[in-house]
């Protein structure tokens, strides 16, 4: 990531104050699908932020590796992580996506919520294991104006076109997209 994307992501968390514990909870954009989330095995989750997606995911269950290029967000995904008591069920890292995704065998979901990242399409796929989910979650144009880092519509069908929907959801400026992995074919 550009260092001047890297410094605008440290601005946007330093100074923030801890997020309170009883505010973990799903992603904004998947709250009305939280029932449809694994409750066990390994979870990615990209762009973190101040870590209450992976908080949530691991007291759900899983094992969560979380990412973020932001030293500060990744400060206040750690102190969270802590104060509810899943740290032995989710590692943060600072991680710049532009070189990738971080090493790793597939897991059971991969979580990119409000981070476009196209160039990754393909790793995210090739990331989650064979029945598993991608949840992606965009800044979209429908319901919104046009802008650099906005999808287009009908775009996260287009880029996951290889995936299983489970759901998908277009409006207010963001475009979700829930999909499975198929198994492979027995035979």
């Amino acid at each position: 990531m550009a260092d001047d994307d890297r410094s605008r992501r440290d601005q946007r968390y330093a100074g923030r104050g801890s997020t309170p514990v009883d505010s973990i909870g799903p992603p904004s954009a998947f709250v009305d699908l939280a029932d449809r989330f694994p409750r066990s095995g390994a979870a990615l989750e990209l762009a973190c932020g101040d870590g209450s997606g992976a908080a949530w995911l691991a007291a759900r269950g899983l094992d969560v590796l979380a990412v973020d290029v932001s030293p500060e967000a990744v400060s206040l995904a750690r102190d969270l992580i802590d104060r509810a008591g899943q740290s032995e069920r989710c590692r943060v890292e600072v991680f710049d996506l532009d070189h990738g995704l971080p090493s790793g065998p597939p897991v059971d979901l991969v979580l990119c919520h409000l981070f476009n990242a196209p160039h990754l399409d393909r790793a995210l796929v090739d990331r989650v294991r064979p029945g598993g989910l991608l949840a992606v979650a965009v800044l979209s144009e429908v319901g919104a104006t046009p802008g650099r880092f906005r999808a287009t519509p009908g775009e996260l069908l287009v880029r996951f076109d290889d995936l299983t929907v489970v759901d998908h959801a277009e409006s207010d400026g963001v475009a979700r997209l829930l999909a499975r992995r198929s198994p492979p074919r027995a035979g």
